[in-house]
């Protein structure tokens, strides 16, 4: 949360409105969700990446040959600057496509190297509103890979709000269409009698 000093001196926590950015067309619409409830609430809206090193698979922190830094990993020519550097650039290029829609709302922009699920619930208090974007991959697929968003769900102190990425939509000619291109194999299937 962030702190707000009111008129008689005192500050007070004010209610964030959390968003996980991280490229996709889910957390595009998240981001674009996240704007318009911020501006509903009058709340600053907190804009987050999380980026990691898929060569460790996790945070550099804790091994002792990165000395705890983001520096160059020469032996397999890797400078972790630069993707945190490209981890910034993606949160810009993601705040540069909605800035109509952003106006005056405050945004902070926070880069944190570490797993997405525990950044996201890790940037967002008690008091906040989290929401995170879909990338659509649900039932077995979603169990098996324990998507960013079913664990916000479980491990969240506030409340989520997942949001699915608009569905592409067709001309009343291009859906017709596609009906018509169903419709044989459907009909075919109906004649059939059952065994």
């Amino acid at each position: 949360m962030n702190e707000v000093t009111s008129q008689n001196g005192k500050s007070k926590k004010v209610a964030a409105v959390v968003v996980g950015v991280d490229g996709s067309a889910g957390a595009k619409e998240a981001l674009r969700w996240a704007l318009a409830e911020a501006r509903l609430r009058r709340s600053p809206v907190r804009a987050v990446h999380a980026w990691m090193f898929g060569y460790i698979g996790g945070n550099v922190e804790g091994y002792p040959y990165w000395d705890g830094s983001l520096g160059s990993y020469t032996s397999i020519g890797v400078d972790l600057s630069d993707l945190h550097r490209a981890a910034e650039d993606l949160l810009e290029r993601a705040l540069a496509d909605v800035a109509e829609e952003s106006g005056d709302i405050e945004i902070e922009r926070r880069v944190v190297q570490g797993a997405a699920a525990e950044v996201l619930v890790g940037a967002a208090s008690s008091g906040d509103l989290l929401v995170v974007g879909s990338r659509g991959h649900g039932g077995f697929a979603g169990l098996l890979l324990g998507s960013v968003s079913q664990q916000c769900v479980h491990h969240a102190t506030c409340p989520v709000v997942i949001v699915h990425p608009a569905k592409p939509t067709g001309t009343g000619d291009e859906l017709g269409a596609a009906a018509q291109a169903e419709s044989p194999a459907m009909a075919g299937s109906r004649r059939r009698s059952p065994g």
